[in-house]
């Protein structure tokens, strides 16, 4: 095995744990925030769980990039243009929200505002995520798996 395809593995199968702390995080902050409920230890760990596997999941991708920069250029236009424009820019905007969203919700100064800040900031990014994953069904994803 190649580590290209080493870290395309632990790429494909990271997003899955990405998926989903995000997705609890931005949910539980929600249902935190219409509540008006405290922000319990657990909600606060999984938001920096969600960050911080953002943030490996963004180190991973860019490692994947930079050794796969040749093979793009090979590519189709539309498929050059999605890695190397789209996907890239919409991950790196995605994990920039979560990011924000975390210092955001660190200085909020009210309980109410830090599960508004946490679930506003968290959902974005996951809805960005979700949009642009090469999912198995989608033109650039056709072929991929879903692992």
């Amino acid at each position: 095995m190649e580590p290209t395809s080493i870290l395309l593995f632990f790429h494909s199968l990271l997003r899955w744990a990405v998926l989903l702390a995000v997705a609890l995080a931005g949910s539980t902050a929600l249902a935190g925030w219409l509540r008006n409920g405290p922000v319990i230890t657990w909600q606060r760990s999984v938001s920096i769980w969600a960050m911080v596997l953002c943030q490996v999941q963004l180190g991973v991708g860019l490692a994947l990039y930079v050794t796969r920069f040749g093979a793009i250029s090979r590519m189709l236009p539309d498929a050059e243009r999605y890695w190397k424009f789209e996907h890239l820019g919409a991950m790196l905007l995605a994990v920039a929200l979560v990011t924000a969203g975390r210092l955001m919700a660190r200085n909020a100064q009210t309980e109410r505002g830090k599960h508004l800040r946490v679930a506003v900031f968290y959902l974005l990014a996951l809805v960005l995520m979700l949009a642009m994953i090469p999912w198995p069904f989608t033109r650039m994803g056709d072929g991929r798996g879903w692992l």
